[in-house]
């Protein structure tokens, strides 16, 4: 007659396998969840533009501190975005001799081309129009900050407390490097935008074979100590 299944071995031995195998589930299928990255916030703001050759680089320092010299290009550009790296560039590359052509050199003076980029509707805070972008030649004495520039071609302009600027030749009306959650990405010519659906394909793709491995190593020792428990125990 077979001896009878020792359930009181098998059972604790299956309780745990069974554990584990629910565990590994909710660690595979639940990291999706906390591993997604909640979707940045950004901030609207002017941000500061130097023209190097055919390209923008992003300012190191603020028009007020910024001594331009004769002949320089700088650029301004009001956009939602999450830091300097992410920053939007102005959308029109102006030469210095396009902006400033029709102002003669004088003594004792400087001559600084700006180009001022209003941004989109998309960036712009809630009931107000961004103007349209333009170009500017400050002639400015010749030891006056790209603020001093800024000021002598583009009023009012409007700074915080902090001495953040606010507002170009008034705009916006309101708000100053104000937080916008789930910000506007806005995108200039070299950056790409990811596949929308991208994500959606990575979550549909179903469980990995590491998790399958996982999961037939656990039912596996399970099946093993149920067997182990039906032996005949020897003399």
């Amino acid at each position: 007659m077979p001896a009878p299944v020792r359930m009181s071995v098998a059972l604790p031995v299956l309780r745990r396998a069974v554990s584990g195998l629910a565990l590994a589930l909710a660690l595979t299928f639940g990291a999706g969840a906390v591993a997604a990255p909640a979707q940045a916030a950004g901030y609207r703001y002017w941000s500061f533009w130097d023209r190097q050759g055919t390209t923008w680089t992003y300012a190191t320092q603020g028009p007020a501190t910024a001594h331009p010299s004769d002949g320089d290009v700088q650029g301004f550009r009001f956009a939602v975005s999450a830091d300097s790296k992410d920053a939007a560039s102005p959308r029109t590359a102006p030469t210095f001799d396009e902006v400033c052509a029709s102002t003669p050199a004088k003594p004792g003076r400087k001559r600084v081309a700006l180009a001022l980029d209003f941004g989109t509707p998309q960036d712009a805070p809630g009931g107000e129009t961004p103007p349209a972008a333009r170009t500017a030649c400050a002639q400015v004495p010749e030891d006056a900050t790209t603020a001093d520039a800024l000021a002598a071609v583009a009023k009012p302009l409007r700074y915080n407390s902090a001495a953040l600027l606010c507002a170009i030749a008034g705009y916006p009306h309101t708000g100053c490097g104000e937080q916008v959650s789930g910000k506007t990405q806005t995108k200039t010519p070299n950056q790409s935008a990811e596949p929308k659906n991208s994500a959606a394909k990575s979550s549909d793709s179903g469980p990995s074979l590491g998790l399958l491995a996982g999961i037939a190593a656990i039912l596996a020792v399970a099946a093993a100590a149920i067997w182990q428990s039906r032996r005949r125990p020897r003399d």
